[in-house]
């Protein structure tokens, strides 16, 4: 059993164990810095590498997203690692609907922001809008559809339904499991026949997983 205790300031980066031969050992973390291994013949080497421990997350600069909000965490979230940006300076405006465009948008950088080529194919997507890219990328992974007559709505609210669906088919392009949520998961709500048919799977698979 080893019992690694980081100096102030510092945390566990990895930690290795070796034999006599050079050869990895299993390692099985127990938990509040113990590791327990199963001894080889012949001496081991153990080798833990340390860190300095990341500072506590800064505030905000929203005004508007108080600590004991509701959705404070995602907000924060989501505004670290660049997924979303504010309205203003000092404004989140968590309130505000949210378009097909800017979900796109998230995801898209979400992923990275990839290198895109061509255009998206729908006609009310012009080039060089801040959703153009998301859009064309979404639209070649099979993410996200359209409307009749090559339209995307990018400006657009995002129903529920739509999201459950966007995020769906994200969750089938990471290659995530999406079995989850069964035929009652959505039956208990007493709006549930009002759910689309192309959205019915995308909102049990949301509904079951804890995502809506």
């Amino acid at each position: 059993t080893l019992t690694i205790t980081p100096d102030s300031g510092y945390e566990l980066d990895r930690v290795t164990v070796t034999d006599r031969n050079g050869d990895t050992i299993s390692l099985a973390n127990r938990g509040d810095g113990r590791y327990t291994f199963e001894m080889p013949r012949g001496n081991v080497t153990v080798e833990a590498v340390f860190v300095r421990a990341e500072e506590e997350s800064q505030s905000m600069p929203f005004a508007d997203v108080t600590d004991s909000a509701w959705y404070a965490n995602a907000v924060r979230y989501v505004y670290e690692n660049g997924m979303m940006n504010g309205t203003g300076y000092t404004t989140f405006s968590p309130y505000l609907n949210t378009s097909r465009g800017m979900i796109m948008t998230v995801l898209y950088r979400l992923e990275g922001s990839p290198a895109v080529s061509g255009g998206s194919g729908f006609t009310d997507v012009a080039a060089g809008q801040y959703y153009t890219d998301a859009i064309t990328w979404g639209s070649a992974h099979g993410i996200v559809l359209g409307y009749e007559n090559n339209r995307f709505g990018p400006d657009d609210d995002v129903t529920r339904e739509q999201l459950a669906a966007i995020l769906y088919r994200y969750a089938q392009y990471k290659g995530y499991d999406v079995t989850a949520g069964g035929s009652g998961v959505i039956t208990g709500y007493e709006d549930a026949e009002t759910v689309s048919s192309y959205a019915v799977t995308p909102m049990k698979w949301a509904v079951g997983t804890g995502v809506t």
